[in-house]
């Protein structure tokens, strides 16, 4: 894999972190960063899982020089959502066991 791959590999591991972080409902209190390093591992293990089962490159969609695969990007908003989903039920446990230690 060259540079511009894990450039991209990135870039798509933010918007889907992002992405991942809107559709997840309730306040999550994980920040920013969090989010964007779960969103690239998400990015990381969706490709790895679809590219294992044989799912990548199956349903392209194609929009002005952009091409990307459906069911890819389904799979690794999936990851997100329960890799910020875990990651927020941690924070919000460490957070209540603060408050209770505190009291």
């Amino acid at each position: 894999m060259e540079i511009t791959g894990y450039l991209s590999a990135v870039l798509i591991g933010i918007v889907i972190g992002v992405l991942a972080r809107v559709l997840l409902p309730g306040r999550q209190r994980i920040g920013a960063i969090l989010t964007v390093l779960i969103g690239i591992g998400a990015a990381a293990l969706g490709s790895y899982v679809a590219h294992r089962f044989g799912l990548d490159n199956d349903h392209p969609a194609h929009w002005w020089r952009l091409s990307w695969d459906w069911v890819l990007l389904g799979i690794q908003v999936a990851f997100a959502l329960v890799g910020i989903g875990l990651a927020s039920a941690l924070a919000h446990t460490v957070i209540a066991e603060r408050e209770d230690t505190a009291r």
